[in-house]
């Protein structure tokens, strides 16, 4: 019986962990179609990490492009604006992911990254602007 007990509170505590980093990971990356939902707010900005040839083939939105590889790419970010929402995207996922970390531990609350980046949304069968 006492076996039980622990096992259920081991079982019990562990789900709640693992649930509560589940969604504490997901809440700031989202589905192309929840990134192009939030679009529509005006205090929303899109930001753009890709290269410059990159940011040729198409863009999604009116983006603000800051190319990720650039030296002073973290200067720049600090520059933005810290009252505003920020939905960031890059190709894929992973430029996009680091730049919201640095805009997070630059105290930006209000940050965003497209899961899958802009191969997501054009698999996901959205529009971009050319």
């Amino acid at each position: 019986m006492r076996i039980s007990i622990y096992f259920t509170f081991f079982i019990f505590t562990c789900f709640s962990c693992n649930t509560s980093v589940s969604q504490e990971q997901t809440s700031h990356v989202l589905s192309p179609q929840t990134f192009k939902k939030m679009m529509e707010d005006d205090n929303v900005v899109v930001l753009d990490v890709r290269t410059p040839g990159e940011v040729a083939e198409g863009v999604i939105g009116k983006p603000t492009i800051i190319n990720f590889q650039d030296a002073d790419f973290e200067a720049r970010l600090t520059t933005l604006d810290k009252t505003k929402t920020y939905l960031v995207y890059c190709k894929a996922g992973g430029r996009s992911s680091r730049a919201k970390a640095i805009l997070d531990s630059n105290g930006f609350k209000d940050v965003y990254d497209l899961d899958g980046g802009i191969t997501a949304w054009n698999a996901a069968g959205l529009l971009i602007n050319k």
